[in-house]
């Protein structure tokens, strides 16, 4: 089939190769025009046989509303828009409204798989309506990992995201948990190979995973990781995901500590533990360090 994609950075233009590879067709548009092409979102259209569908990969928010705004102007009833970024599910039901009112169908979808997907595949979560997802699954098939696991239709518009934004919340509360052992096996004299210990645990432990994989090469490119400043930013799907618990009155103490350890992360004289410290020494008498 041919498809339309909006978006070619690091998973976009990954995610095109894998497509391609699969024997479709894909018609390409960034703003960078040594990615592209095409030269304009007009352009792409245009090259598109009716159904078309277009996949948009670009950052949430203004452009990703700008991109819709522009493809509803563009595209004729019968044709499908699809949200492959990291999207609120909150905006999906707006675009899925406007788009509807011109005849065009929405899908949001959820994609996970980062610069491994192009080799291993992409985990993909989807919601819309089951004819809007039919148009684009062949795309969906050569994205997904092989096998029966990969895809999954979660449910109405919002879906995907909804899921995928519960998948980034787990990865958080799963990452700090890794990250803790970690700082905690460095602290201590008696394990003199912290490498090593992250490396055996990768076969035969309750706590294998991919993730595990990754921080094994971590430690393979920097045993100590010393070449790295202790600052990790949030893409913004851990608070979505505190918020919805919130809403929903669901606790979620894990994935909540390890958002919050992120913003602990940037600052580099914590308030917090100012205040904790001043406590701790007018109850207890501890010593407190004099600010340099």
């Amino acid at each position: 089939m041919e498809l339309g994609l909006v978006g070619l950075g690091k998973m976009g233009g990954n995610m095109r190769e894998r497509i391609r590879r699969a024997g479709h067709t894909v018609i390409g548009y960034d703003r960078n025009p040594d990615l592209a092409d095409v030269h304009s979102l007009e352009e792409l259209v245009g090259r598109l046989k009716g159904p078309r569908v277009v996949w948009v990969m670009v950052p949430a928010g203004a452009a990703t509303q700008s991109t819709v705004d522009a493809l509803a102007e563009l595209l004729e009833p019968g044709d499908v828009v699809v949200d492959g970024g990291n999207s609120r599910w909150t905006d999906d039901e707006k675009h899925a409204a406007e788009l509807a009112a011109k005849g065009i169908g929405f899908v949001d979808a959820g994609v996970s798989g980062g610069v491994w997907g192009l080799q291993n595949g992409y985990a993909l979560m989807v919601g819309g309506d089951a004819e809007h997802i039919a148009k684009v699954q062949p795309v969906f098939d050569a994205l997904k990992p092989e096998g029966d696991a990969g895809f999954v239709h979660a449910g109405k518009v919002g879906a995907g995201h909804f899921s995928k934004m519960v998948h980034n919340g787990i990865e958080y509360a799963m990452m700090q948990a890794y990250a803790e052992g970690w700082e905690l096996l460095q602290a201590v004299d008696s394990v003199t190979d912290v490498r090593e210990v992250f490396r055996s645990w990768q076969e035969g432990t309750v706590i294998r995973s991919w993730l595990l994989d990754l921080a094994v090469n971590a430690l393979d490119e920097d045993e100590h990781l010393d070449k790295l400043r202790g600052f990790a930013q949030d893409s913004g799907e851990g608070r979505w995901t505190v918020e919805a618990a919130i809403d929903n009155a669901v606790p979620l103490p894990a994935i909540t500590a390890s958002l919050f350890a992120r913003f602990a992360s940037r600052q580099d004289d914590s308030p917090q533990m100012k205040m904790i410290a001043a406590l701790r020494n007018q109850f207890g008498g501890h010593a407190v360090e004099a600010a340099k």
